[in-house]
């Protein structure tokens, strides 16, 4: 039955029902109208009129939850499919609208996969030239500077070690630049040793102190997993190294039931009530990439408590 025939007839019972009583009931109405008819007239207004609301409440109720579906679906935070309940067209609305959540997912994950792929592409090549052509200047000067500071009077040997010492400082840094734009290390080491060199390497501010729990006998995630797991990892840290004003930094990774679980803790200024930018949002993209859960919050004690589980597959290698 149609939403506009549930509803007519809904209606006309409500009419139909209150004609009867006024029939068949000892009710009369006289010429001219006294109080007591009046009163009994109003009441069954009223009556009819509550008896008609709770029918239309009750018959769209499932287009209520959609309603409040729509205002709350966020497609980087999936949540269960509304449950299809009611009839007609109220039932065919809702089951239309959870396959259009599943076709916005997956073209969503779909366009994210490719734009993070490019990303990737984009700082392996940042990366390799970095190293190939600007590390590899930077050397030749370094080289240079020695030779001609061997051959320099006294004077000017002093501060042409200083320019050398800047051009090393120069060239470490864009090797570290380079390392982590495109992390070689997860490539060569795994995954462990990737978060290992993350913290040992990340400029740290005075005062932050960074802990690391991390189990070496890990499930087998695969390399696409493994790099969002170090990306994600990547993000959270440099956010407290920036932004917290924290004093410790926990990083754990570890086994748990259904595959993975990287968790990062810190004791600093935590969310708050800022907007999620651009770095938290790439977060959760990345997440629902690998079909993995990130959970953002406040820890125990303040600060921010980030998580992240990843499910193993079978056959992940």
């Amino acid at each position: 039955m149609s939403l506009f025939w549930r509803i007519f007839l809904l209606n006309a019972a409500v009419l139909v029902a209150a004609g009867a009583l006024l029939l068949l009931g000892p009710i009369t109405v006289s010429a001219p109208v006294v109080l007591t008819e009046a009163l009994i007239l109003a009441g069954g207004m009223a009556l009819m009129l509550g008896a008609n609301a709770l029918l239309l409440r009750l018959g769209l109720a499932p287009l209520q939850r959609v309603t409040r579906a729509m205002t709350t679906t966020d497609l980087l935070s999936p949540r269960p499919r509304l449950e299809v309940s009611g009839e007609g067209e109220v039932a065919a609305l809702i089951e239309t609208f959870n396959s259009m959540l599943d076709r916005l997912e997956a073209e969503r994950a779909t366009s994210s996969a490719r734009a993070l792929g490019a990303q990737e592409a984009e700082r392996r090549r940042v990366a390799q030239e970095l190293h190939d052509e600007v590390g590899q200047t930077l050397t030749a000067v370094l080289l240079e500077l020695k030779r001609v500071t061997g051959h320099a009077p006294e004077p000017l040997r002093e501060e042409l070690a200083q320019v050398q010492e800047i051009t090393r400082g120069s060239l470490d840094e864009i090797r570290r630049i380079a390392r982590r734009l495109r992390p070689g290390v997860l490539e060569e080491l795994g995954l462990v040793s990737a978060l290992t060199a993350l913290t040992t390497e990340t400029p740290t501010p005075k005062g932050l102190t960074i802990r690391r729990r991390m189990e070496k006998d890990l499930p087998p995630l695969g390399e696409e997993a493994e790099l969002v797991v170090y990306r994600i990892a990547q993000e959270a840290v440099t956010n407290t190294v920036r932004h917290a004003r924290a004093t410790l930094l926990e990083l754990s990774l570890r086994g748990s039931p259904d595959g993975v679980e990287l968790r990062i803790r810190d004791d600093g200024r935590g969310l708050g009530d800022a907007t999620e930018g651009a770095g938290l949002r790439g977060m959760r993209e990345r997440a629902l990439l690998i079909g993995a859960t990130l959970t953002l919050g406040s820890g125990a004690t303040g600060g921010t408590d980030v998580r992240l589980d990843v499910p193993v597959r079978n056959g992940s290698s």
